[in-house]
Order: C-alpha cells, then sequence, then structure tokens
C-alpha cells in the first residue's frame, strides 16, 4: 500500500490542472490508463470559450449557455464558470499555452500583450473561442503534461488503471460512507496494487466508446463513472450524449473529428447535390446548437437514403483554409479529399457526455472523500445539451475551485482513527487467466452496437426497453467474468462500457420527454414538469 495526500485519475486538462495546483500542499499520485498524454483533451480541436473580447461579455455567455442547455442549465453554476474564465485562460497562457493571436500581431514581441484570434461556433452569439489552429486541445496538453513532469510531488503513473474505489462500507463500515483509496491494475506487471488517500480525485473524462461511432479515443470508456456508481456516489442527467454533427465519413478514417470551428469560419452543410439545408430546421442555420445540427444531418440521411452529408469550404480562399485548419487539411488529403477544392463527406458520431457523477460547482460528489472534475462530472452547466467549447473551460475552472475547497475543508480525520489502518490488498482468490478474450471482444461489439441501434440520436420507449433487457443480460455475464478470472485491463473497460450503457438507457427511460439531446419519438415535446435533472441512486 502506497500512501498519497491525493490521488488523482486522468491526465487530461482537468487532471493535470488540479495536480499542479494540488501538488504545492501535498504528494499526489496521477494514475492514466495509458500513455499520460492520451486524452479526450488531446483530441479536442475547436478551442475554450472565454469572454476576453470588448465586444462580448459575461452575460451574453451565460445566456448562450443557458439557452444550449434548453432550460437544465443551473444559472449559478454557469455564472461561476464563465466569470472565471479569464483567469484560467491567463493561469493556462502563464504555464505556456500558446493560443493564436491576430495574425496582424504574430510579430509582436511580447505575444502575452497581443490581442487572442477568436472565432465563432454553434449557438456562440460572439467570436470567444481561443484556439491553437485546430489542435487546441494538443496544444493544452502539452504545455501541462511539461509542467507536471518537471513538479517533484508529482508521482505519475502511465499504464495503471483504476479498478475500484475502496469504502469505509466495502470494508464492512456501518458509519458515514466515505473513499479510503482505489485499487489499480498495473498493466506491465499484470498486478493490482493499492493507493491509499482520503482524497480522490476523478478527471477520467467521458464514455464515447460505448458507441459504435465516436469522436472519442480509445480510452474513453466511462471507467470513472461507472467506479464511482458502484462505489454509491449519485450520476445525474447521462440520457444527454451529445453527438456532434460532422464526423468525417471514410471507410479508412475511424471517427476522426471535423471541429465545429470549421462551420465557425462559413463552412456550409450541403446534400450530394450541393443543396444546402439546415436553414429548414433552425434560423440560425450551419451555427444552431449541436443536438439541432445532428438531428438535422440525421434526418436528412434518412429522408433521403444518403449515407452521408457533406462540409462545403471550398468558397474560401484555400490559403486560409491550410493556414487555420492544417491537421483537417492533411488529414483529408491523406484520404484523398482535398478540402480546399472538394466538400468533406460527415455524418454525426458520439462526442460528449453533459451528464455524469453528480457535483456541486468545487466538485465535492454524494461520496465523502470523492471529487469529480471535467467532463466525468455533472456540474450542471451543461444542462440538457452542452454548448461548443464550454468543456475545456469548466474542466479548468473545476481544478481551480476543486483544490481551493478541499484546501479549506483540510482537518484531521475522524476521531477514531478509521481512515488510518492498512487498507486490504487486491486478492485474486481462485480467479484463473482469462483465455477467451474473444467473448470479450463480442461483448464489447455487441454493447457498442446495441447503443448506436437502440440509444442513439433518436430514441423510442420501445427500443430503450429492448436495450435495458439486453444489458441486464449482459452485466450478469460480464460479473461471471469478472469474479472468475484475473483481471485485465479489456476486462474491466467492458464492465465499466456496460455499467454507464445501462445508466444512459436507465436515465433515457425515466425522461419521458424531448428536451436537448434527449429525442424521444414517442415524447416529441418538452415537458414544463419535466425540467429537472435525472438523478439515480443505487438501490
Amino acid at each position: 500500500m502506497t500512501r498519497y495526500d491525493y490521488v488523482v485519475i486522468g491526465s487530461g486538462i482537468a487532471g493535470l490542472s488540479f495536480a499542479l495546483k494540488a501538488a504545492e500542499h501535498g504528494e499526489v499520485a496521477l494514475v492514466t490508463k495509458a500513455n499520460k498524454s492520451e486524452s479526450n483533451t488531446a483530441y479536442a480541436q475547436g478551442g475554450i470559450a472565454c469572454v476576453t473580447s470588448a465586444e462580448d461579455s459575461f452575460e451574453l455567455h451565460i445566456q448562450d449557455t443557458l439557452i444550449a442547455g434548453a432550460g437544465l442549465c443551473d444559472e449559478a453554476v454557469t455564472r461561476l464558470i464563465v466569470s472565471e474564465g479569464p483567469a484560467r485562460v491567463r493561469e493556462l497562457i502563464e504555464l505556456g499555452v500558446q493560443f493564436d493571436i491576430r495574425e496582424n500581431e504574430a510579430s509582436a514581441e511580447d505575444s502575452a500583450s497581443a490581442e487572442l484570434d477568436l472565432t465563432k461556433e454553434g449557438g456562440h452569439s460572439k467570436r470567444r473561442i481561443l484556439h491553437s489552429r485546430d489542435i487546441t486541445g494538443r496544444e493544452i496538453e502539452r504545455a501541462l503534461i511539461s509542467a507536471t513532469e518537471s513538479h517533484p510531488r508529482i508521482h505519475i503513473l502511465e499504464h495503471h488503471m483504476a479498478v475500484d474505489l475502496i469504502t469505509l462500507s466495502k470494508l464492512g463500515f456501518a458509519s458515514e460512507d466515505r473513499v479510503l483509496g482505489v485499487y489499480v491494475f498495473n498493466e506491465s506487471t499484470g498486478e493490482v496494487t493499492t493507493l491509499r488517500s482520503d482524497r480522490v480525485v476523478l478527471a477520467t473524462g467521458g464514455c464515447g466508446k460505448v458507441y459504435l461511432y465516436t469522436t472519442n479515443p480509445a480510452v474513453a470508456t466511462g471507467d470513472g463513472l461507472a467506479m464511482a456508481w458502484r462505489a454509491g456516489a449519485r450520476i445525474a442527467n447521462m440520457e444527454f450524449i451529445q453527438f456532434h454533427p460532422t464526423c468525417l465519413y471514410h471507410p479508412e478514417a475511424g471517427s476522426f473529428l471535423i471541429s465545429e470551428a470549421v462551420r465557425g469560419e462559413g463552412a456550409l452543410l450541403v446534400d450530394k447535390k450541393g443543396r444546402r439545408f439546415m436553414d429548414r430546421y433552425d434560423p440560425r442555420g450551419e451555427l444552431a446548437p449541436r443536438d439541432i445540427v445532428a438531428r438535422a444531418i440525421d434526418a436528412e440521411m434518412k429522408r433521403t437514403g444518403a449515407r452521408c452529408m457533406y462540409l462545403d469550404i471550398t468558397h474560401k480562399p484555400a490559403e486560409f483554409v491550410r493556414e487555420r485548419f492544417p491537421n483537417i487539411a492533411a488529414t483529408c488529403l491523406k484520404y484523398g479529399i482535398d478540402i480546399t477544392t472538394q466538400r468533406i463527406p460527415v455524418v454525426p458520431a458520439a462526442h460528449y457526455q453533459s451528464g455524469g457523477v453528480q457535483t456541486d460547482v468545487d466538485g465535492s460528489t454524494s461520496l465523502r472523500g470523492l471529487y469529480a472534475i471535467g467532463e466525468v462530472a455533472c456540474t450542471g452547466l451543461h444542462g440538457a445539451n452542452r454548448l461548443a467549447s464550454n468543456s475545456l473551460l469548466e474542466a479548468v475552472a473545476m481544478a481551480h475551485r476543486c483544490n481551493a475547497a478541499i484546501l479549506r475543508s483540510r482537518c484531521p480525520d475522524d476521531a477514531n482513527g478509521r481512515t488510518h489502518f492498512p487498507l486490504p490488498e487486491w486478492t485474486s482468490g481462485e480467479a484463473q487467466d482469462l483465455d477467451e478474450l474473444v467473448v470479450v471482444y463480442h461483448n464489447w461489439d455487441e454493447i457498442r452496437r446495441l447503443m448506436w441501434d437502440y440509444v442513439g440520436i433518436v430514441r423510442t420507449t420501445k427500443r430503450l426497453q429492448r436495450a435495458a433487457t439486453r444489458l441486464r443480460n449482459l452485466e450478469r455475464e460480464i460479473q461471471e467474468f469478472y469474479w472468475n478470472f484475473k483481471v485485465n485491463t479489456d476486462l474491466l473497460e467492458l464492465r465499466n462500457l456496460c455499467t454507464v450503457a445501462a445508466l444512459i438507457v436507465d436515465s433515457a427511460l425515466l425522461r419521458q420527454e424531448s428536451r436537448g439531446l434527449h429525442y424521444t419519438l414517442d415524447f416529441p415535446e418538452p415537458r414544463e414538469e419535466l425540467r429537472r435533472p435525472t438523478i439515480l441512486r443505487r438501490g
């Protein structure tokens, strides 16, 4: 057993930002199941939403967020996070993040004082998106990793996957429950070790891999959400899964995201004959919120029988397109698509969870000692639909607030000293090595296809009920595997995927209306009496 003052699980913008702040006050274990640079953050193209222009205001940003959230945003939380944006962005710049500046100021000696180049995305009334070309997340990740690697109090555990949280109730105590630590699987040794800490911070990102088609990397399997649920924490609003409208449609491309910033710079959505269609769905056209654009593309594909729609930016100067979107241009060109002269074939794909582990604005969950920040958390900022580029803003703001809240509340552990005793080591008992990985892979594929077919952009009660029935059977099969065989990363991810899929379906069945990202043919209109969060509790 190894003791730490803090255990942070996840190495995206939320986890890295928190670790840097917490390390000023104690020893931090930063646990990440892959390379430290592999996270949803690294794949974020568009940027971070923040009020930095004289033409913009906090009130405008707040109202844009509330409108996109379809009546479910917590306005107090929204005001706090939006108003803290400029201070958090300044910290990122001080850490070395290089946001793009206006072209006529690019040669200024003091780039810190130069005016930032801002773009616009769907749902925003003003240009307020700070970016680093079309690889903003990768640039933020680079700067944060550089800072954490050089910090003597941050201990980075790569290729270590969190298995489960250790709590008082799991050890047999009947008093108020709290987190005591976490079991972690070391992929290189095949062993499970115990990390002891009274402050465990989940920063594990989202669950996009629960769907067959997603913009998320392979690591996005909902691990933190599933662990929190098993430990007894409350889960909120998991029916709201955001589908990004524009994922590159190509048989060899996997799920490559075409940033919303492309539409922000004037790209048009058209059918195969070059005809625009978004004006029929929303007066904001291509810059309507993502839920509206994704449903419009889905509807056009079903209406016409087309396999995709197209994004057209060929009317913009080629030099501008290549300079502003170098990564997108290069990737598309690799697949034979020159975006300066050809339309980009696109389809929607699962992108972002707007729900998660229920927290307050400081990241505190319903389970003492457990915190959640970033995409894994549900603060109430996003409501029923996330406004584009608010996610990176929320992650860095919550990391700051969570650290400050922990420092304010630090006090000696309970008088009985129950949080000081050694924790039991992990034991595999009679478990054997798993020699039938084909079964794991089959279940993995079945869950992802089932979720895509039955719990996608447009839903029905019958489809959701079918999904729920099959997921219950899969949960039993997977639990049998879990207890009878030694754990490995594939089995742990499968277990978490199934748990998260069930949480999404259960939440969707409870919301008998259409609101934001949750659209059901059986209840096509919103209902005022249901304008409240969906909260799940074990039992």
